[in-house]
Parts: C-alpha cells; structure tokens; sequence
C-alpha cells in the first residue's frame, strides 16, 4: 500500500468512526449509536468520544448554528470492542443560542458527559493573542513516527495508523528525551488526507485533535515520558471553545502550557492556530497523573 493509499484509508476510518446513526427518540432526547476505534490499551481515545458527542448534539440543530463552547467530563474508561449510545437533551433553544447535554453510554451506564452552546453567526468585537514567533515550519519536522524507535509493537502501529500527521516541535514524549523540562511544548498536527467540506466535520475532527498530546505539558515539566514503567494517566475533564472556522485537514500549531500541577492532578491549556496565526480554538484539560515511586 502506497503512503497516500494508508493516509486515505486512516482518515476514512475516522469518518466511519464519526457516521453516527440515528435511533428512535426516547422520551425528550435524540439517541445515536456509533463505534470505536481500536486501541492498543483496549480503552477508547477520549477525542473520538468527545468528537462524537459534538457530532451528535449537532445533529440536532440547524446547519448554521454552530458550536461555541463544550465543557464535558470522562466519567468511566470505555471499551473500544463495543459500540457507543449517545443521548442528547434539547435543553434550550433561543433566538441566537441553543444548548444541549449529550451523553455517552455503554453497558447503559455513561462513560462521558458534556454540556455544549451553540450560536448563530453574529458581528461583534474581535482581537485574539498571537501565534507565538519563531515556531520552525511543519515541513521541517519529521512526522512523530519517525522519530521514535524502540517502542512496543502496539504503540508503535498506533502511531503509523492514526488519521493526524503529528509533528512535535520538540522531541515526542514516548520515549526518554535530554530536552529541557518545561511545562509547555508546541506541536503541528493536520488530519493525513482531505476531510468532506462539511463544516461540522472540521469543528469536530478539531475536538478529536484536542484531546491529543495536551497532557504532554505537564509530563514535560517533569521529564515524564509515556512509556515510563507504572505511569498511570487519564484525562478528567476537557473544555473547549471555538474562536473561527479552520479546515483540520491542513496544518494547525497546538501551543500547550501547564500553570499547575498538585494532589496527583495536572492542568493543561492549549491555543490552536492556523499556519497564518488565526486563532481558532481554545482547550483546557485536567488529568490524573501517578507516577511510580523510584526506589
């Protein structure tokens, strides 16, 4: 298979992942079932969850009534093997704002929860903080898969076979790294082959890229790797709020900082960029993270 064939074939994946089917309405919410994609851990990757959360709250609204904002919490892991029920409440609808509350089950109990607001396009004041300077081109990185040699066999394919082309500015964290411990870093990421026009398709392969690499600000700070013997991690929650339209398909710059870290918790926020300094999204995210005590 040619490397624009396999680059095809992943981002297909991620749409079929993301065709949600609509099921009869129960009571006052809409239901829609969807399916995973495998993992090397078993347990189902929390952008596509969140992705396909997004997905379906807006299947329930207007085409031109866009997401602003979500606030969504992992509540149990999921399990890959199995399909996902999602449950949307209509909480409100107004003249320019729509609200709604999905819900993501298995086994009829919900392994995530997100409130989402959604608005009509609408004139008004606009600045934004920008791209920071001096950020070398994608092209001059290697993607991550070819940066990184040594790791288990799961992980590794995981990597060739994702839909993103990611590329850290500075080394990935699978592995041990002699770079600076910061909390912050910087990362290019844009999906492998063109995405459909559908503007909701790129809002939420955007929420599926932010769950991506954000942690890594807070492991950077104290040379934490992935693969480090007993490290445990899992994401908490995730915010996220929409600032312009981007196409996901073409590069991206995720700028990532840590301001905190206590009590076996991490707090990481993240800007999006385009490649012209656009900001487009904002992101905030707290893990879990235990690290193995050293003899």
């Amino acid at each position: 298979m040619t490397a624009d064939a396999h680059a095809t074939r992943t981002v297909e994946q991620l749409l079929s992942v993301l065709d949600l089917d609509a099921a009869q309405a129960r009571t006052t919410e809409d239901i829609f079932t969807g399916r995973s994609h495998p993992m090397p851990s078993g347990r189902i990757y929390g952008g596509q969850v969140l992705a396909q959360s997004l997905l379906a709250a807006e299947r329930t609204l207007p085409e031109d009534r866009a997401v602003h904002s979500m606030h969504g919490y992992f509540l149990r892991p999921g399990d890959a093997a199995q399909g996902i029920t999602i449950a949307v409440d209509r909480i409100h609808d107004g003249r320019s704002f729509s609200t709604r509350r999905s819900q993501a089950y298995q086994n009829g109990v919900p392994i995530f929860s997100m409130i989402a607001s959604f608005q009509d396009e609408d004139p008004g004041v606009e600045h934004a903080t920008p791209m920071p300077d001096g950020v070398p081109e994608p092209e001059s990185l290697l993607p991550d898969e070819k940066r990184v040699e040594g790791l288990p066999p799961g992980t590794a394919s995981m990597l060739t076979d994702r839909a993103a082309d990611v590329r850290h500015v500075d080394s990935p964290l699978f592995l041990p790294s002699d770079d600076e411990r910061v909390p912050h870093q910087g990362v290019w990421m844009r999906m492998r082959a063109p995405l459909p026009d559908d503007p909701r398709i790129h809002r939420a392969a955007l929420a599926y890229l932010s769950d991506m690499t954000i942690q890594e600000s807070i492991l950077r700070a104290h040379g934490i790797y992935w693969a480090l013997p007993g490290l445990k991690v899992a994401s908490l929650d995730h915010a996220m709020w929409w600032h312009r339209p981007a196409r996901v398909d073409d590069w991206l710059l995720y700028v990532q900082e840590s301001p905190n870290a206590r009590g076996g918790r991490g707090l990481a926020q993240g800007r999006i960029y385009t490649r012209e300094g656009l900001l487009v999204a904002s992101v905030a995210q707290e893990i879990m993270v235990r690290v193995p005590e050293t003899p």
